[in-house]
């Protein structure tokens, strides 16, 4: 009988699902890991015999392009990111920045250090591009659909398509724990429509198989040269989704992702590719539209229903990861405090954050109503994605040697053969960046600054407060000779530094001349692993004069919780209830200044940042009326 329980893996890190268990969460991994990957037959080989191109729909230039894909799909998806980069994980976590994380906690070079850095921060800073041009060129693609059905109505997709993502976006506050159970089986419907639609065309011309023969691609290149490099572009949209396999590791695990995607997905993806290009070989005129005209004319308007939905879908998985990806730039300290709302009681992955939410909306619509159709976007699309590929490999060759220990000898070859491929895809998009490929880059560009101008202006701030600050030791030896008025209750003064004195807790006794009779310094820190465990979350230490340290850690994928802090520290024996205790918190009004650290107009970015950043009441979860802020002025 099968078994419905997860089993311990191996590597000890963690339960291995079996039985119905795995097949569930392989299921749910369709809708959240697959959906991007899933709706590229929308527009990727329709994309390859663009007019730009020059391409010819042939018989060798179908099966050459044919053939570059299937290989695409086997080298860079199943061989890359699921046999070699998802062996990367951080505490299980996957993605760019918990890649990161795993790098910098080993690199031995303060230098090294620093290009890590900013290289994970920049493949960071894409994933905004992605989230942005993946709802717009999906549901274009989807929406087109229309034209081809009637083309009298080829002037309602435009507007179609903006209120399908303006009802996408203005939903994401109500959560998608309810509509999130359907993702799976509506992308397992999806996914069997294409394969089915693939075979469809494939048994009326069976010599597209021929296809899987690597020769055909060596030829496509022998025959059309620099005309088949540009066409690299459009072939790489078939992998755009591949990032998004790595990201999403810690939600279902690295056997759920790999059975669904060998078990179903490289199936019904390589099917319907070659059902198109079959249709191409019997009728090259239908290239303008391959996956619908593929489809018989009685079956359209359902697809472009179906299809549009699989694009929802694919839209609220990478609108989703936008999300988690702005969670963790706070909890790592590359982003000021937001908003996070939790839509969802049970998961704690299920999060909204406004701001976020906000600026996407608006990117999202100008860039719709910029570029118009799905084909103007594959460019855009593209450079975006590929950058982020090429950086992955960059930081998983550093994995290999320093965390796996790779001999150079290994890693290096088999780093190097991912990067010939990256970087040739990369290299097809570069060409293409006045064609649209700038915006990803521009956005990339000044989501990089924002986030390192944060980071380095919260090291600068830090190095100012610690240079103002007063020694723990030199604070409680000063007790005795002159010691300060108590009062009853608790103080808890939160501070960053766990070695100093809080200017919270100085600026009290130098204006009120008071001390509680009991205080906390409490400092709350972010480790680079994905979650801390439970017994590891709370520090205490007794200092004299009836203070005490107490120190938090979270992880990047959890949120800070105070009152949860508390709660946990009561387990340990010390009893604070939050509606008891006065919280003391610092507020810095930051002015730019001309001392070295930082050029001036970063540190007026970051003042700016600093100022419309979340309180720490809030972001925090404090008690509002808890709360006494004591004001300083500080130049940075």
């Amino acid at each position: 009988m099968p078994q419905d329980r997860p089993e311990p893996s191996p590597d000890g890190g963690g339960r291995r699902p079996r039985g119905r268990y795995l097949f569930a969460l392989s299921l749910a991994a369709l809708g959240v890991v697959y959906g991007d990957i899933g709706t590229s037959p929308l527009y990727a080989f329709r994309e390859c015999f663009n007019p730009a191109h020059g391409l010819t729909p042939d018989r060798s230039s179908v099966l050459g392009t044919l053939s570059l894909i299937f290989w695409s799909l086997l080298l860079v998806v199943s061989l890359k990111y699921l046999a070699f980069v998802m062996r990367a994980d951080n505490r299980g976590e996957g993605g760019i920045l918990a890649l990161m994380a795993l790098v910098l906690r080993k690199a031995p070079a303060r230098r090294r250090q620093g290009l890590l850095l900013a290289a994970g921060l920049f493949g960071a800073a894409l994933l905004y591009g992605d989230g942005v041009i993946t709802p717009a060129i999906s549901v274009l693609g989807a929406v087109e659909g229309v034209a081809v059905v009637s083309p009298a109505l080829d002037h309602l997709v435009l507007p179609i398509a903006l209120a399908i993502l303006v009802a996408l976006f203005l939903l994401q506050k109500r959560g998608t724990a309810r509509v999130g159970a359907m993702f799976g089986p509506f992308t397992l419907v999806w996914f069997l429509a294409i394969a089915a639609l693939g075979v469809w065309g494939i048994v009326r011309e069976p010599h597209v198989l021929w296809a899987l023969s690597p020769h055909h691609g060596v030829r496509f290149f022998a025959e059309h040269g620099f005309r088949a490099f540009l066409v690299l572009g459009a072939i790489f949209l078939v992998v755009t989704g591949a990032e998004a396999l790595y990201a999403d590791m810690g939600h279902f695990g690295r056997r759920p992702i790999r059975l669904a995607w060998f078990g179903l997905v490289l199936p019904s993806l390589v099917l319907n590719y070659f059902g198109q290009g079959a249709l191409l070989l019997r009728s090259p005129e239908a290239a303008e539209s391959p996956f619908y005209l593929l489809a018989p004319a009685w079956a359209r308007i359902p697809l472009v229903v179906l299809s549009t939905g699989a694009a929802c879908i694919a839209s609220q998985a990478v609108i989703s990861g936008a999300f988690s990806l702005a969670r963790q730039t706070v909890q790592l300290g590359y982003s000021p405090r937001l908003e996070i709302v939790h839509t969802s009681a049970r998961e704690i992955g299920q999060i909204f954050v406004p701001a976020v939410n906000w600026a996407l909306l608006a990117a999202v619509s100008a860039l719709v109503i910029g570029f118009r159709r799905s084909g103007a976007l594959a460019a855009a699309y593209g450079i975006a994605v590929t950058t982020t590929m090429v950086i992955t490999t960059f930081l998983a060759y550093f994995v290999a040697r320093d965390v796996w220990r790779w001999r150079a000898a290994l890693a290096l070859p088999v780093v190097a053969a991912f990067l010939a491929v990256d970087l040739s895809f990369f290299g097809a998009n570069v060409l293409k960046i006045d064609e649209g490929g700038w915006f990803p880059l521009a956005l990339a560009a000044g989501v990089y600054t924002l986030m390192s101008s944060w980071k380095r202006g919260r090291q600068l701030l830090a190095q100012r407060l610690r240079e103002a600050a007063l020694p723990l030791e030199t604070f409680l030896h000063g007790f005795g000779a002159e010691p300060p008025v108590r009062v009853g209750g608790t103080a808890i003064f939160m501070t960053g530094n766990p070695e100093g004195v809080p200017s919270a807790l100085l600026h009290n006794l130098k204006h009120n001349k008071v001390l509680h009779e009991r205080v906390l310094l409490l400092t709350i820190l972010t480790e680079e692993v994905p979650v801390v465990p439970p017994d590891e979350r709370v520090q205490i230490q007794k200092l004299e004069h009836g203070l005490l340290r107490v120190v938090a850690r979270y992880g990047f994928m959890e949120h800070p919780d105070v009152p949860e802090i508390l709660a946990r520290c009561r387990k340990l024996g010390l009893e604070v209830r939050p509606m008891e205790a006065t919280f003391f918190l610092g507020r810095e009004t930051l002015l730019p200044s001309h001392r070295p650290g930082m050029a001036l107009w970063r540190e007026a970015l970051f003042a700016w940042m600093s100022r419309n950043a979340r309180s720490p009441t809030a972001f925090f979860n404090i008690p509002p009326n808890r709360v006494v802020e004591l004001g300083a002025q500080i130049e940075l």
